[in-house]
Order: C-alpha cells, then sequence, then structure tokens
C-alpha cells in the first residue's frame, strides 16, 4: 500500500506528539509512525505514573496526563498514525522521500522528522532473574496497583530505580534499594528524598537468587564482605537500564555519534529532507530533556516546511496572532 503525506515523523512520543501538532500549526498533512502499539514512546511503555517536574508551565505532571495532553493537541493536526509499524528503508525521489515500513507499507513525504527518542529499548536482563519474569520479576513499572502492600525490591541505581522507589514506598509495606556500588547515577535531589524516606538503601550488593514455588516469595542479597542475607519480596523490579538499538535507521546512511544521529542548528541530518529532534539528536551542548524535545520539534518542523516549499519562511508567526 502507498500513501503520501506532507511530514513524516518517526516516533510517537513527546517529541514527536509536539512535532504532530507544529506541523498541523504550520498547514501541513501529518502522519506519524511508531514501533510501540500505543501513543507516548517511553512515558506511556514504562513511566506513565511518574511524576514529571522539569516541563513549562507544570509544577508537576504525570506521565500519562502529559501524554493525554499531548495527544489532544496533535489531534488538531489530525495525523494519521501508524502504530506498531517500524520503518524500515528510506529512498530519496526527487523532491520527496519514501519511507517503508514493515507491514509493506511505502509513505511519500515531502519531509521525515525522526524523533525516535533511544530507538528500539529492551531492558538489561538481571543475571539471576533468568526464568522470573512475569513472576514476580518485572523491568517497568506501569501501574503501582500491583505492589500495594507487597515487599518489593528495586535493582539499580539510576533515575528509573530511585523514582520507582520514591513512587512504590507510600503503597508498598517495604522498598528496598539494591545497588552495586555506593555511588549512583540518579538525580541528587531525588537521591536525597529517597534516603529521607522509609526505603532501605543496600549498596555495594546484588540481588544473587530469587525463590519462591511458582511466584517470587524471597530474595537473597549478597553484600560485598558479609554473608548473603534473606529478604521477603513478592516483587522484584530490575532497573538495570536499557539497550538502545536504531535498527533499520543505522542502514539509510545519516550521519551517527554513540547511537545518535547528529544535526545542524536546523535539526537537519546528513540527509536531505530528513530532520531529528528529541533524545535521538546529537549536537554540541545537547541537553536531554522533554523541554528540550519541544523546542527541537518545532525547529524541525519550520524547517522541513520551508525543504517542502522554498517559498515558506521558517519562522511562521506566533500561535497568538490573530486570536
Amino acid at each position: 500500500m502507498a500513501t503520501d503525506t506532507d511530514v513524516l515523523i518517526i516516533g510517537a512520543g513527546p517529541t514527536g506528539l509536539y512535532a504532530a501538532y507544529y506541523a498541523g500549526f504550520r498547514g501541513l498533512r501529518v502522519a506519524v509512525v511508531d514501533s510501540l502499539p500505543e501513543l507516548g514512546g517511553q512515558i506511556t511503555a514504562m513511566y506513565p505514573e511518574k511524576a514529571i517536574l522539569d516541563v513549562a508551565g507544570f509544577p508537576t505532571v504525570k506521565g500519562k496526563a502529559l501524554v493525554e495532553g499531548l495527544v489532544a493537541q496533535a489531534s488538531s493536526a489530525h495525523p494519521t498514525y501508524h502504530l506498531d509499524r517500524t520503518a524500515r528503508s528510506l529512498e530519496h525521489h526527487g523532491d520527496s522521500v519514501t519511507i517503508g515500513l514493515d507491514d509493506g507499507t511505502e509513505i511519500s513525504a515531502g519531509a521525515v522528522i525522526i524523533t525516535a527518542g533511544i530507538g528500539k529499548f529492551s531492558p538489561r536482563p538481571l543475571p539471576a532473574g533468568d526464568g522470573w519474569l512475569g513472576r514476580g520479576l518485572e523491568f517497568f513499572v506501569p501501574s503501582f496497583q500491583p505492589y500495594v502492600d507487597k515487599d518489593v525490591v528495586i535493582v539499580g541505581g539510576g533515575d528509573s530505580a530511585f523514582d520507582w522507589a520514591l513512587h512504590l514506598e507510600p503503597v508498598a509495606r517495604s522498598v528496598a534499594l539494591v545497588h552495586r556500588r555506593d555511588a549512583f547515577r540518579a538525580h541528587a535531589r531525588t537521591v536525597q528524598a529517597v534516603r529521607d524516606s522509609s526505603v532501605d538503601i543496600i549498596t555495594r550488593a546484588q540481588v544473587t537468587e530469587l525463590r519462591g514455588d511458582g511466584t517470587l516469595e524471597e530474595v537473597e542479597i549478597s553484600v560485598d564482605g558479609v554473608e548473603p542475607v534473606r529478604r521477603p519480596a513478592q516483587a522484584l523490579v530490575a532497573a538495570l537500564g536499557f539497550v538502545a538499538d536504531l535498527g533499520p535507521l543505522q542502514e539509510w546512511g545519516i550521519e551517527v555519534e554513540k547511537r545518535h544521529v547528529v544535526v545542524s542548528p536546523s535539526m537537519q541530518t546528513s540527509l536531505p529532507r530528513v530532520f531529528a529532534a528529541g533524545d535521538i539528536t546529537e549536537y554540541a551542548g545537547k541537553v536531554r530533556l522533554i523541554a528540550v524535545g519541544f523546542g527541537e520539534a518545532a525547529t524541525a518542523v519550520n524547517n522541513a516546511a520551508v525543504a517542502i516549499d522554498p517559498d515558506a519562511h521558517v519562522f511562521p508567526g506566533h500561535s497568538s496572532e490573530g486570536t
């Protein structure tokens, strides 16, 4: 099946959804492709209940509420969504770019904007957790309800581990956070909030065994220089990070640096008519925040509009003008 649009956005996370809205604001037809079955990218898949604190205008907003707002905002552009689909191929044909999807669909666009975050991602496994997934071991916490009145052990020292520890502490019977080092990668303020809570932080330690009859009942924790201890646990969250894969994108000839797409100040990639925005981009001074992605999305769309129509202006005016 073949179809066409003005702007094709690859990635339906926050940056992609805002890019869809902004393309509509510029009067462009827009289509959005994402390999996940739902809108919202990583936030929907992993952090729907997480409180996000660094989006302008929102002192705090839950991930799912932010996504709902972005979807509603993007609806003004009447985008065509191609979900649970992966962009496989890219070909240039004169003044258009054709993207081939894994279901055989071909989408011809005047410009492409890649907002694929970290690309396809898969969680790093817990060595002792083989065979326990779904039996007490999980990699994500999309909802807090399943953890009510449970003894929870979280493994990891990054933002996800500390965020989930902080959010589960009020609902779980107990929460322990196990990390192999004394230093943490998480934001200092979140670390301090967890230290001030009832969460038991166990460092220089690893979960070395999971036990239970059918489902998880306890874990063995080995601490450097100390005999292993057993701890009750009906739930274990392995927040050990992710392995990112840019997938077929790496075969398109785009300049990539350390699994990120290199862009110019106009968000132009090394390929004509192909732009990028959000966490997937790389340039001097890059800061990976949702708020930054929103600005990059607007920059990418405005420059894509000129690539599509050379008579267009990069700056279209403010959305409040004429109201």
